[in-house]
């Protein structure tokens, strides 16, 4: 089986696969302390949990990584414990889709799984929706380019800075209101919150589609249940996808191997 490790600023996801079928999947908050001893750990027991034994399960890891010090650390980590076939989503790895941006190395390799997973999928013209610490919106040809995109504040860091900076305010939870009118300070955050993105996101949605005409709209992102109810626009709720795609850019890079 191949385990993928999605590892992002603010939650690590990883998912377990029996060929193309995701058969278990986990989602961590990331820690850019942990060792690559304790992410070793980390991995064994939640495999443990679901009643596999690493060695006897695990045939391969895909791993992509936006926190350059856990890329370093989970690379280690697989060097020093696990004895598998092994590939870190980064520049010089094959994705089987053209970069057309101006400097694809700096291309982060969330997005680059997130496009590969939407296109084959559901083919192109496609966008991307990835409601996490940042909201990305990327774009997918109906040839299977990867053409570019938008990047807006993720829902928990543009709240964050709200309750920074607005001494009166304070934390709410994250739910739709009563209404889109709050009748109270509380709901007044939830409703800006909980329609203010999706609208932002269909914004940008439909000024992409002037531009690249109409698109298949997928949502992942561990947000992305709570908003895509909400939008006019994301017609389908993904929340494997970047693991998809991690499975996928594996198989391409180790098929003749």
């Amino acid at each position: 089986m191949l385990l993928t490790l999605d590892t992002g600023n603010t939650e690590t996801v990883m998912g377990l696969f029996d060929g193309t079928e995701l058969v278990s999947h986990w989602r961590l908050s990331t820690a850019a302390e942990r060792t690559s001893d304790e992410h070793a750990l980390l991995v064994s027991q939640l495999l443990d949990l679901e009643g596999y034994a690493f060695e006897e399960t695990v045939t391969g890891i895909a791993i992509s990584s936006t926190v350059p010090s856990l890329t370093a650390t989970l690379r280690d980590m697989t060097r020093r414990w696990f004895d598998v076939p092994t590939v870190v989503l980064e520049p010089g790895v094959k994705t089987g889709m053209p970069i057309l941006i101006d400097n694809p190395k700096e291309l982060g390799s969330d997005r680059i799984a997130n496009a590969v997973g939407t296109y084959d999928a559901y083919g192109g013209p496609a966008i991307c929706v990835d409601f996490g610490t940042a909201t990305t919106c990327d774009c997918v040809s109906a040839n299977g380019e990867y053409l570019g995109g938008a990047i807006l504040p993720g829902v928990g860091i543009s709240m964050d800075a709200l309750f920074g900076r607005a001494a009166a305010l304070r934390r709410v939870e994250l739910v739709e209101p009563r209404s889109v009118i709050g009748k109270s300070t509380v709901e007044s955050i939830q409703s800006g919150a909980v329609y203010g993105f999706p609208g932002a996101v269909d914004a940008i949605v439909h000024r992409i589609e002037a531009e690249l005409g109409e698109c298949t709209v997928v949502a992942t992102g561990g947000l992305s249940g709570l908003m895509v109810p909400l939008s006019d626009t994301i017609q389908h709720h993904e929340p494997w996808i970047t693991l998809h795609g991690l499975r996928l850019i594996f198989e391409r890079n180790t098929a003749t191997k």
